[in-house]
């Protein structure tokens, strides 16, 4: 069965190549261009992982994994957070996201760093 990814990112750009990216390497990809039905395809499409990008438009997506993390039903869902000012990122905290990727990222990181957030999971689960 194909682990299930959701990516989140008001690039539109960004969302479809990642998109496109993780399909290639055998996930199943739900993309979403804000957080508005974060929670909503979370329980629909019960995602393994959650990608999400630092700085959106409509709230700071440190907030949006911290909600997941908090949530007794989503805290296991190991997340990755993306950003273009990893700088900033650092400086205001992870908010116990998983890992953490600087854009713009070389492919076969991303592919790396998600199976290992799974792997991860996996052993936690365990």
């Amino acid at each position: 069965m194909k682990k299930r990814i959701l990516v989140i990112d008001d690039d539109q750009g960004i969302l479809e190549a990642v998109g496109e990216i993780l399909d290639f390497a055998g996930f199943d990809v739900a993309k979403l261009p804000n957080c508005e039905q974060m929670f909503e395809t979370i329980a629909v499409f019960k995602p393994d992982l959650v990608l999400i990008d630092y700085l959106l438009s409509d709230i700071n997506g440190g907030e949006f994994c911290h909600l997941i993390k908090s949530n007794e039903t989503t805290a296991a869902i190991p997340v990755i957070m993306m950003s273009a000012y990893p700088k900033v990122f650092l400086s205001l905290g992870n908010y116990n996201c998983d890992l953490f990727i600087a854009k713009p990222f070389d492919l076969d990181d991303l592919i790396l760093k998600v199976n290992t957030c799974l792997a991860g999971a996996l052993q936690r689960a365990v």
